[in-house]
């Protein structure tokens, strides 16, 4: 879940990491919001509460349209800018600066943690939603071939780099030669293998190459990478004894998710088509078609996380699902678009730079290493395979520049191994400046290596 900038600057841990719950400084929890909790009843927001809630959103969002469209005008995806606003406005830029106006922005007393982490994830469920809907699943299936070379070669090669950097070089990482290094090197391993799904069919959008067969190929094979990346990581945790917390074991977690995809592409796809002319028929428009379509969204959201995959690959299968739907027609998805592009994406994007301070524990060599890693490996893999499977030289880059991008699902992937005592501090600084660095040279690399072929983004409709 995100984390959001306390007021006193982070130190080091006054007591041994604790891997069953989430790692305290300062001798509490980090996540201060949850004593107000009480058993068996649901947390209440405070009149103080909805007044920070209100203008923290307002910030967040102003500043992140703000530089969304200025990343635009300089002809880079709107994502760089949206992160870049958490950036300015986490404990980075604005912390530093002025750590008061930071504390009153994003105050971390009372409930307004855990109602941003909501908004948060209801952003990213909603974007995959509409990013489901511009795939076009028979070019994917035709293209299948090659979405599976590119995403072996982009799996294989940076996760054989990360697991090997563990056990050749330990110190760079901050282990002991006698320590197990077993759960950190699979870690790691996951950590350069996987990529940014949300990020990269962002960037795709908008550079308008989504419906291309660079922009398919990529999404195609960004989802393979991603749903094994979480299979992996999922072993990682088994290995640390997660107890409880484990709803299924690795190999069910594995069929349930094959089975669950299968069945929404499936018998899902042809219910939800016949469900929605019913919807269409005895239902205001277009809310109510809208209503069931977000509904769906969310009711797989949830299925996929009770699995153990990300919550993001069920709404995207519902967005697969209702893509080609004749129910759900082209004035139906453009405001759905609005709905989750312009408003639900950038909050969510600009929040991944609220997450960290990563100037305290910012490791300039460790950040150079994970970089250089992260980024041969991938151009290594998965642009090596591409080539092999037929693609043209400048596609085959292009395809391995946006698998590069890492964003906030590496984001996330490292604060939860930080939690779980896998990592410390320093690799998870470097990591999250590794994702962000990748993201924001996804699109000009892409931008580059087709210059020839690359239509600039369709503008702002008006609202």
């Amino acid at each position: 879940m995100h984390r959001f900038p306390r007021r006193r600057p982070v130190t080091r841990p006054t007591r041994p990491l604790d891997t069953g719950g989430p790692i305290c400084w300062h001798g509490r929890s980090k996540l201060p919001w949850t004593a107000r909790r009480s058993s068996g009843a649901m947390a209440t927001l405070q009149p103080e509460d909805i007044t920070a809630l209100l203008l923290a959103l307002g910030v967040l969002l102003a500043l992140a349209r703000l530089l969304g469209e200025l990343s635009r005008t300089l002809g880079q995806p709107a994502v760089v800018g949206e992160i870049l606003a958490g950036v300015v406005l986490g404990p980075t830029v604005l912390g530093a600066v002025s750590p008061a106006a930071e504390a009153a922005i994003f105050p971390t007393h009372g409930g307004l943690g855990p109602v941003l982490d909501g908004i948060a994830a209801v952003s990213i469920v909603l974007f995959l939603l509409v990013a489901g809907m511009e795939v076009d699943l028979f070019r994917v299936l035709r293209l299948g071939r090659v979405a599976v070379a590119v995403s072996a070669g982009g799996l294989a090669v940076p996760f054989a780099l990360g697991f090997a950097t563990v056990f050749a070089a330990p110190g760079l990482l901050g282990r002991q030669p006698g320590q197990d290094s077993l759960a950190p090197a699979l870690f790691f391993a996951v950590a350069l293998a996987i990529s940014a799904l949300p990020v990269i069919a962002r960037t795709l959008m908008d550079l308008d190459l989504f419906r291309t067969d660079v922009g398919q190929v990529t999404v195609a094979a960004a989802m393979v990478d991603d749903l094994a990346g979480w299979f992996v990581f999922g072993i990682v945790l088994a290995l640390m004894g997660r107890g409880g917390a484990v709803r299924h074991s690795v190999g069910s977690t594995i069929a349930l998710t094959i089975g669950f995809a299968l069945l929404m592409l499936t018998v899902g796809r042809w219910a939800i088509h016949r469900h929605l002319r019913w919807v269409q028929r005895h239902f205001s428009w277009p809310g109510g078609v809208l209503g069931f379509s977000l509904a769906l969204a969310f009711f797989a959201a949830a299925v996929a996380e009770w699995i153990g995959v990300h919550a993001v690959f069920g709404s995207f299968l519902v967005g697969i699902a209702l893509g080609d739907c004749e129910h759900f027609g082209h004035e139906m998805r453009e405001t759905t678009e609005r709905f989750a592009s312009y408003l639900f994406a950038p909050l969510f994007f600009a929040s991944i730079g609220l997450r960290v301070d990563f100037a305290r524990s910012f490791d300039a060599a460790l950040v150079l290493s994970v970089l250089a890693l992260a980024c041969v490996g991938k151009f290594a893999g998965a642009g090596a395979a591409a080539r092999l499977a037929g693609m043209p030289p400048r596609e085959a880059w292009a395809v391995a520049a946006a698998m590069n991008a890492r964003g906030g699902m590496e984001i996330i992937l490292g604060l939860v191994a930080l939690q779980r005592g896998v990592i410390g501090e320093s690799l998870f600084v470097a990591l999250v400046v590794m994702a962000l660095v990748t993201s924001m040279l996804s699109g000009p690399l892409m931008q580059r290596l087709l210059r020839g072929r690359w239509r600039p983004p369709r503008p702002e409709p008006p609202r």
